[in-house]
């Protein structure tokens, strides 16, 4: 056995979990936070560019979650099962299976959005302006979806390995090209001519591109733990099917995180643009938890995939609370904070009144519950690896109904967005608990045959 997957399966797990997850946390902050900034250049072309690129957001973010948390979830599981097992013929042909995948579903994104962008951004209450940006900001940054999925999922592959440290690189110094670059193709610099909205697009391009290279050489280089074939084997259903199992699950999952928003931003959207762009800027904040909880949940969903390769289930457990309470301990203290001080986080977008009104209104109901929706997370993360996913679906599709059907009551009694903010708040309450619960209940082992321990020498550090 490699001393890499020796330390997830014997090592102090909360020392080794932070060490791993540290550095990805970071990263994975680093990486919104330029979305972040993206957007406070896009805001310097006015407020219809604003609720634009909100209109998009969603959409971005849900090919993101998929192909880096669902999909690519199923790919890290899948290889960290895999070396758990000790099967390693088996691990060196995934980052093959992972490519392929990513390939047919980044051209499928391309073809969706050609077809159907303009009509959703519509029906999410653009118009005039804001659609003509939404359209041409999204048209951009899907033309290129298959950069997305590649960087995403190569990425998982390394990260199930149990290889943080060279996503993290990779992402760190992307964003540091990216936040120079992406003004400079909007607004103009030098000889580069100013390109407006679509100079944002083209820097997202950009980056994916280049870290698609890096992870690219990474793996077929033979750098990492993996040594895939430089050709490609034939490909059989097993693997691809083990990836799938999980991965379309989990896309559901991510699903309903970006249908309730979508949802609430055409909520939002009955009252104008200002108030789209004041919901869509303050949502941002909860986009953020994403990244953040995904910064901890490839590396516990690498330790728990590993273990339950091994046979280990106890581990497995221990390593699941241990995450979720770190989770759950973050995002709250970021929910509470923006709860009592939205305005140092929302000024920096923009300072139309109506816009600061209603994002302040969405932090101050919605941030206390953000707590539950760390815990929510990493149990996600968790059951991606233990290879379970059945009751995060459940937990999600319940935060979805929760959150939609209460938003649609509460305009229909008169509490207006108000209302419709405390049902997104009891919807991320109800996917906490219920993740939770069912892994209490231990819902992860039912229906099998408990696994006796993987006996493996143990390799030298």
């Amino acid at each position: 056995m490699d001393a890499r997957t020796h330390r997830l399966l014997h090592a102090p797990i909360g020392p080794t979990l932070l060490r791993l997850a540290a550095p990805n946390v970071v990263v994975m902050l680093v990486q919104a936070l330029v979305g972040l900034i993206e957007t406070a250049f896009v805001a310097g072309l006015g407020t219809d560019a604003l609720a634009g690129m909100a209109l998009v957001f969603p959409v971005l973010m849900l090919v993101q979650m998929i192909s880096a948390g669902a999909m690519g979830g199923g790919i890290l599981s899948a290889v960290a099962r895999s070396l758990g097992a000790g099967r390693r013929a088996e691990a060196d042909r995934l980052p093959w299976y992972a490519a392929a995948i990513a390939l047919v579903l980044g051209l499928l994104t391309t073809a969706l959005d050609l077809a159907f962008g303009p009509a959703l951004y519509r029906a999410m209450g653009g118009e005039g302006a804001s659609l003509a940006a939404a359209t041409t900001y999204g048209g951009v940054v899907f033309c290129g979806a298959v950069l997305i999925w590649l960087f995403n999922a190569l990425a998982a592959v390394i990260r199930g390995t149990g290889n943080m440290a060279l996503p993290a690189i990779v992402i760190s110094v992307g964003a540091a090209v990216l936040v120079p670059l992406s003004p400079a193709l909007i607004y103009g610099f030098g000889p580069i001519p100013g390109l407006g909205i679509v100079g944002g697009g083209v820097a997202v391009l950009a980056y994916y591109a280049a870290g698609t290279v890096v992870f690219v050489h990474h793996l077929w280089a033979g750098l990492g733990l993996l040594r895939p074939s430089p050709r490609p084997p034939r490909l059989a259903w097993a693997p691809l099917r083990d990836i799938l199992r999980i991965g379309a699950v989990s896309s559901i999952v991510s699903a309903t995180t970006n249908v309730t928003i979508a949802a609430a931003t055409a909520f939002a959207g009955a009252t104008g643009p200002a108030a789209v762009a004041g919901y869509g800027t303050g949502a941002r904040l909860e986009y953020l938890l994403v990244p953040l909880v995904f910064g901890l949940g490839a590396p516990i969903g690498a330790m728990v995939g590993t273990c339950i390769g091994a046979g280990d289930r106890a581990r497995a457990l221990k390593v699941a609370w241990t995450g979720a309470a770190i989770a759950g301990a973050l995002t709250e203290a970021i929910g509470l904070a923006a709860a009592l001080w939205p305005l140092p986080f929302l000024t920096l977008f923009g300072h139309d009144p109506q816009m600061l009104a209603i994002g302040s209104r969405y932090l101050h109901l919605v941030g206390p519950f953000y707590g539950f929706a760390g815990v929510g997370l990493a149990l996600y993360f968790t059951s991606q690896g233990a290879g379970r996913v059945g009751w995060p679906l459940v937990a999600g599709l319940a935060r979805m109904a929760v959150s939609i059907g209460g938003g649609l009551l509460a305009l229909k009694l008169g509490l207006g967005l108000d209302g419709v903010f405390l049902a997104l708040g009891v919807g991320l309450a109800a996917l906490g608990l219920i993740n939770a619960g069912a892994v209490a209940a231990g819902v992860w082992f039912r229906g099998e045959r408990a696994a006796a321990p993987v006996l493996v020498a143990a390799g030298g550090e």
